[in-house]
């Protein structure tokens, strides 16, 4: 993998996360891929579930539409691992105020094809100001 390659597959990611739509969501994983949502978590494991998992059968709710915006991009490649960082802003309600802000911290392995075969988040909430 490269730094545009993964890049790509980030804003594949967020376009996936946006739409909520399975098909795309599932190109983005490896079949027997596994997907921690905070580093200590089992992992879900396999396309299927995690797809599952993205639209609310288990571990995730999905986030509702317009009421965040997400940012991430590439710092760091060694062979079929990856590091990006960014950001997501949640909104009170679509268009509404600013509620909180996460910093996210992603680390990846991909497969020969491209597709996420191992992702693990960290995050923190970041303070607000004053």
């Amino acid at each position: 993998m490269e730094r545009d390659d993964v890049d790509r597959w980030l804003a594949g990611y967020i376009e996936a996360w946006r739409t909520s739509e399975s098909e795309r969501i599932a190109a983005l994983f490896s079949a027997d891929a596994e997907y921690r949502y905070h580093p200590n978590d089992e992992p879900v494991r396999g396309r299927d579930a995690i797809v599952s998992s993205w639209l609310g059968e288990g571990a995730s709710t999905p986030d509702q539409p317009g009421t965040w915006e997400a940012e991430y991009h590439t710092v760091a490649v060694d062979g079929d691992v990856a590091v990006a960082i960014g950001s997501t802003t949640y909104a009170t309600e679509a268009g509404g105020p600013v509620d909180r802000i996460y910093d996210n911290c992603f680390v990846l392995r991909f497969d020969t094809d491209g597709r996420c075969r191992e992702f693990t988040e960290w995050y923190v909430k970041r303070p607000r100001p004053g």
